[in-house]
């Protein structure tokens, strides 16, 4: 079920199903994974208009801070 506030990114889909695999290994057992999933989508949404040679890299540090934010994500 997708979340209908985030909006589908076809286009974005290589740094976000990338952020979502390696952001999943570091923060598993601390962030449920739709959690995960959401945060990373709304990094990319976040992120419209960077261009996109910096994407994949830009997503997955923004979404890693904002998940490390996250009183969930806490230890």
């Amino acid at each position: 079920m997708q979340d209908r506030h985030t909006p589908q990114l076809p286009h974005s889909a290589g740094p976000v199903t990338g952020a979502v695999r390696r952001l999943t290994v570091e923060f598993d057992g601390r962030v449920r994974p739709r959690t995960l999933r959401r945060t990373v989508q709304r990094a990319r949404r976040d992120l419209a208009g960077v261009p996109e040679g910096a994407l994949p890299e830009l997503v997955e540090r923004l979404a890693r801070e904002r998940l490390r934010s996250a009183p969930s994500a806490r230890r």
